[in-house]
């Protein structure tokens, strides 16, 4: 079984609400502490064995590869999770703006309101990437009203044209 495979069934298998509460809390405090190390480092690009990268981030194999699941599609070229072994050499090329917009559709408050995001970006920055964030996700509404111009190009009302 593959490192992503138990990382999938480490997620599905937790029986009861108590257990599955403190695998969360224990991945998440690995996460958060992952983060604060990248952030305040400046760290854009990590490489290395990922078994070893795992001990250097303080995580058993399988909570790395949760985090590498995470953190995969901020990167400049992603992984093939499902191939990754202990043993494999892996390089994390971090976008740090796309990580920043992650975290924010993720809803992980704990992560970009983390302070060592101030080492990255200044505070009109975040701000920027907010608002695309925001604009990006806003709800648009395709529904054509009855007194609309109608999508045609006729120029009469919907109602008295396609609508009728």
């Amino acid at each position: 079984m593959s490192l992503y495979e138990k990382w999938q069934n480490a997620l599905q298998n937790q029986s009861n609400n108590a257990q599955k509460q403190a695998f969360f809390k224990n991945y998440l405090e690995k996460e958060t502490e992952a983060y604060k190390k990248i952030l305040d480092s400046r760290t854009q690009v990590i490489e290395g064995r990922l078994d070893e990268l795992a001990k250097e981030y303080d995580m058993d194999e399988v909570t790395f590869m949760g985090f590498l699941d995470g953190i995969n599609t901020s990167l400049e070229n992603q992984l093939p999770l499902e191939d990754l072994t202990g043993e494999s050499e892996i390089k994390l090329s971090i976008v740090f703006d796309k990580l920043f917009y992650n975290m924010l559709a993720a809803k992980a408050p704990w992560l970009y309101e983390l302070k060592e995001w101030d080492n990255i970006f200044t505070a009109q920055e975040r701000a920027a990437i907010r608002k695309k964030y925001n604009e990006d996700h806003r709800a648009v509404s395709n529904k054509i009203g009855r007194n609309d111009p109608c999508p045609c190009g006729s120029g009469k009302k919907y109602k008295k044209c396609c609508g009728a």
